[in-house]
């Protein structure tokens, strides 16, 4: 897959999905926090499925 995330947003992503997976223990969302695994995966990689669904793409078109 290519990718279709870019910089600012994959730095929303790594935030979000630490800040979620953190909740786990310290806060009482039990599980539900392992739905921040998702956008930390996606910013990780660069690469979000449900952007290519839909047909978006976030990385700058001149690199």
């Amino acid at each position: 897959m290519r990718e279709n995330v870019g910089s600012t947003d994959r730095t929303f992503r790594i935030i979000i999905g630490f800040v979620l997976l953190g909740m786990i223990f310290f806060e009482p969302v039990g599980w539900w926090g392992l739905l921040g695994l998702a956008p930390y995966i996606s910013g990780i990689f660069r690469v979000c499925p449900l952007y290519n669904l839909v047909g978006l793409n976030t990385v700058a078109a001149v690199r």
